[in-house]
């Protein structure tokens, strides 16, 4: 299990916001838990100084492509982007130094899996270049997709199943609980699990971090084969958890 750093871009700012709180075309500000005028290039250096590679680069909106540009730069193939990915612009995001392209609704165009975007994506990319988005929320029994910002269910649960069949085209998964996003009141465990069991290939769990137990109970709860991210609870980004402990933490699991 390892620690998986994050830059969320926003307007061109580094921001941690309420997972779900971000809907396009409303006037709305999402709920913001975080921002900064420490730019994401600063991040980006720091994350690679702690040696952390395979972090995220979260582009919320537009207005975003040059500080992503900064960061993918100042840590060549340290990072994972996403948000709007297609195949039209994936290959600029790889060239300015990113190591993989983040996708989700692109591919879950119209509440479910449209299998013939994801092949036109990986044509264009390369299985081992493309990490699915799964993030998810729960809906009675089960977890399902999301997209749209986290607005719109799709017909695709998380189970056994949903992992096999979409590790044939990606290198990883990445899973937001959604419900738990930002809000530092813990993670979802039972999530955390399903991730553990049955995903086939790495995968990042993020959502609902409150202290630094966490890591250890998402190593528990994974089976050691869930790596996570920590947002809005680290104290770089105005939360409760040191940084540099997780860092420790992470150097005293490698």
């Amino acid at each position: 299990m390892r620690f998986i750093p994050c830059i969320d871009l926003r307007k061109g700012r580094v921001v941690q916001i309420v997972g779900g709180s971000l809907k396009d075309g409303s006037p709305d500000v999402p709920k913001t838990n975080f921002e900064t005028d420490r730019s994401a290039e600063n991040f980006a250096q720091m994350y690679r100084k702690d040696d952390l590679p395979g972090g995220h680069v979260i582009s919320l909106g537009p207005g975003n492509r040059d500080a992503a540009f900064s960061a993918l730069r100042a840590f060549p193939g340290g990072f994972h982007m996403g948000g709007g990915i297609t195949p039209a612009n994936a290959m600029g995001y790889l060239d300015a130094g990113a190591s993989h392209v983040i996708v989700t609704s692109y591919i879950f165009s119209g509440g479910h899996v449209e299998k013939n975007r994801l092949r036109s994506l990986v044509k264009t990319v390369g299985r081992n270049r493309l990490v699915l988005d799964l993030s998810c929320r729960r809906r009675e029994s089960e977890f399902w997709i999301v997209t749209d910002r986290w607005q719109r269910f799709t017909d695709v649960p998380v189970n056994r199943d949903t992992l096999f069949q979409l590790a044939d085209y990606c290198a990883e998964f990445l899973v937001h609980g959604v419900d738990v996003e930002g809000k530092m009141q813990g993670i979802q465990p039972d999530l955390v699990e399903i991730l553990g069991k049955h995903a086939p290939i790495p995968v990042t769990y993020a959502g609902g971090v409150k202290d630094l137990s966490d890591l250890d109970r998402v190593k528990d709860l994974g089976r050691g084969r869930v790596d996570l991210t920590i947002g809005s609870a680290l104290d770089i980004f105005g939360g409760n958890i040191p940084y540099r402990s997780v860092v420790e933490w992470q150097r005293s699991n490698q």
